[in-house]
């Protein structure tokens, strides 16, 4: 049994850990530059980790949990009230987690926002302002008990959370470091785009320069992992790598109908 998340991700990795966590060899530190929803971290056993993603709101609100503990869980609780689930109030405290300067503040709506927009999602645009529409639902879920384990690991293992570019994060590595990257995924088809959850999208250039990135780091005996759609393009990106193949069911997305399963594949630099 896995400890999950407590945030809704699109293309999270809970569902396939045990394709992840098998790849993962032991070290000294744990290593993830695009943290997501934690779940490959959250279900590691490493003594150290070093925690990243180029979102500010996610990582400080990880810190704040890190930090405070229960206190700051109640805070986060004090937004999931029958009140504030209506479109109104939604979209002022969708405003107000815009406006503010205030991390501590902007930290707990962003929990509230996934859980109250539409599928979860977190996606900002181009400007930096959250723009996820009202998700209608009955009665979100306030993830006690998730957010409870999500301290206890930052407690039971060294974790270091920054906002950083993966390229930053590359620089941090040292021997007997385990990376594990979950980059926003190559397009299946020409017409798709890059996941813009951080307020600008991932570029070609970005995969390019990540795959770059991963080789070195295996060259200078750093074990990486990276995730991706399996298309010819990421088998060319990662030739160097060991490549793993298989499809994955995905649950987030607008047509409830038409959640086929996407080919994926697990690039390993070890």
């Amino acid at each position: 049994m896995y400890t999950k998340p407590f945030l809704k991700w699109a293309g999270g990795k809970y569902r396939i850990l045990d394709k992840i966590l098998r790849e993962l060899p032991t070290g000294a530190r744990f290593v993830e530059p695009f943290a997501g929803s934690c779940a490959v971290y959250l279900n590691t056993d490493f003594p150290k980790a070093l925690v990243c993603d180029l979102n500010s709101d996610l990582v400080n609100l990880y810190r704040y949990l890190q930090q405070e503990g229960e206190g700051f869980i109640q805070y986060c609780a004090s937004f999931f009230t029958p009140d504030n689930n209506t479109h109104p109030s939604y979209m002022a405290l969708r405003d107000r987690l815009n406006v503010s300067f205030e991390t501590r503040e902007r930290a707990a709506l962003l929990l509230y926002v996934n859980r109250h927009a539409f599928n979860g999602l977190i996606r900002y645009n181009s400007k930096g302002g959250f723009n996820v529409p009202f998700g209608k639902y009955k009665k979100p879920y306030f993830p006690l008990e998730e957010l409870r384990d999500f301290y206890y690991k930052t407690h039971s293992t060294a974790t270091e959370f920054i906002a950083a570019d993966f390229r930053t994060v590359f620089t941090c590595l040292k021997p007997g470091d385990v990376v594990y990257c979950d980059p926003p995924y190559v397009p299946l088809s020409q017409t798709a785009s890059f996941t813009a959850y951080a307020g600008d999208a991932f570029h070609a250039q970005d995969q390019i320069d990540l795959a770059v990135l991963a080789k070195e780091a295996w060259q200078k005996g750093i074990y990486v992992i990276l995730s991706n759609h399996d298309t010819e393009i990421t088998r060319t990106l990662y030739s160097s790598a060991i490549l793993k193949h298989f499809s994955v069911q995905r649950f987030i997305s607008c047509d409830s109908n038409n959640r086929e399963a996407a080919p994926e594949l697990l690039a390993v630099y070890g």
